[in-house]
């Protein structure tokens, strides 16, 4: 993933973290709570905003570090993606697996930045 598509995705989910976080508090706020899903909605916006800012960390590096982008991208995605829905009364059913999945993406990227700063330490 280059640098520039890196800036993009981080600068649209942070745009959209921020926006999504708002109206979860303001508009949403009284569905969301009566739904009791509030604190996914707020777990959502959390994950989502320290991945922008995680994304535009790595922006500019080399090439290795900017591959995890695409498992943060894509857990963010499962794992936000499917509390957004879940929270706003989505069918449940067939995401159990999705919000694990994306959780364990973002893991990954950060085992793959911790893994190449240790190859790089012993270099």
């Amino acid at each position: 993933m280059t640098s520039q598509r890196l800036l993009l995705i981080a600068g649209l989910l942070g745009f959209t973290g921020v926006a999504l976080g708002a109206f979860g508090a303001h508009g949403l706020k009284a569905t969301l709570e009566a739904g009791n899903q509030l604190e996914n909605w707020k777990t959502a916006v959390f994950y989502q905003l320290v991945h922008a800012v995680a994304l535009l960390a790595i922006a500019g590096k080399p090439v290795s570090l900017a591959k995890l982008g695409g498992c943060w991208l894509a857990g963010v995605l499962c794992f936000s993606g499917s509390l957004y829905w879940i929270a706003l009364g989505g069918p449940v059913k067939f995401l159990w697996p999705v919000t694990p999945f994306g959780g364990l993406l973002l893991l990954i990227g950060w085992a793959m930045l911790a893994w190449s700063a240790w190859r790089k330490a012993d270099a």
